[in-house]
């Protein structure tokens, strides 16, 4: 919002939690790595005590990371109620001005459920744009230069790259089918909500033409709609998550079993393959 210095200023601060907390979280897998090094040498006292310090380090490093994030969502939680009370306020303002030939239709129903939709919608678009793409991206070019810093091997970020793609273009794909799925059942939806709310608010007209029998009908052919096109969306969802977690796991064995020959030749260590396990699955788990 314009002029409103407070709300400018948590978005930027709650950025910089976010993008401290990806940076941490980037970092304790090397610490992780570095212990099981240290633990997989010769025994040695002083080579044990530097892995039980370097675990240490890592049990701070994820705690702070939780932290800067816990720090993020309350310093935002302002930012996000204050959007939904402005447009929930526009909206309320806007029906206002709507001519009486609409609100003579008695789409009282309906429109509730429309406004809680749109409203819920504006705190999730928030969040995905600033907490999820930028951020992420950020991670994954981070993580993709301490692999190929670290493993001096181009196919472990070869195979990310690619895999990410693949992902991106799947999700992409489904989701695009799905949101017309999901557009059908929001509809059917709204159609039982409203014939629910406006028979109860004309609930004398239909006690004394003793239509209950005929309302019922209408509303149960409503959520007869509502109910076929929920089980598709769900199938739907459930062939998305499978897609998603099969390209994922695929990626991950491929790049495990790199990982592995290398430290069975001798290129790498047990820590490097550690490393390895932990990046794939923090960069895989936010692309869900």
């Amino acid at each position: 919002p314009k002029d409103n210095w407070e709300i400018k200023t948590r978005v930027v601060l709650a950025l910089i939690s976010l993008f401290i907390a990806k940076t941490l979280g980037v970092v304790s897998p090397l610490l992780q790595a570095q212990a099981v090094d240290n633990l997989s040498s010769n025994g040695v006292s002083d080579l044990m005590l530097g892995a039980i310090g370097l675990t240490v380090a890592y049990g701070v490093a994820r705690i702070v990371t939780n932290a800067f994030q816990q720090l993020r969502d309350a310093i935002f939680a302002k930012v996000g109620q204050r959007a939904l009370r402005q447009i929930a306020l526009e909206t309320f303002k806007h029906i206002h001005q709507l001519s009486l030939r609409y609100h003579l239709t008695r789409k009282t129903g309906g429109l509730s459920r429309v406004i809680e939709r749109g409203v819920k919608g504006v705190d999730f678009l928030l969040r995905l744009s600033l907490f999820s793409i930028v951020p992420l991206i950020f991670e994954l070019v981070l993580v993709a230069s301490i692999l190929f810093w670290k493993l001096d091997d181009i196919r472990y970020v070869s195979i990310i790259v690619v895999t990410i793609v693949i992902y991106v273009w799947f999700t992409f794909t489904v989701t695009e089918w799905r949101v017309k799925l999901r557009r059908k059942m929001n509809e059917h939806d709204t159609d039982a909500n409203q014939k629910a709310i406006d028979s109860l608010l004309n609930f004398e007209t239909v006690k004394y033409f003793g239509a209950e029998n005929r309302e019922a009908l209408r509303y149960d052919q409503a959520m007869g709609g509502y109910e076929k096109s929920a089980l598709k969306t769900s199938y739907s969802l459930a062939f998305l998550n499978f897609g998603q977690a099969f390209f994922i796991t695929v990626a991950l064995v491929v790049v495990m079993i790199l990982a592995a020959t290398g430290v069975q030749k001798g290129d790498l260590s047990v820590g490097d393959f550690v490393l390895v396990n932990a990046y794939m699955i923090q960069i895989t788990m936010p692309l869900n």
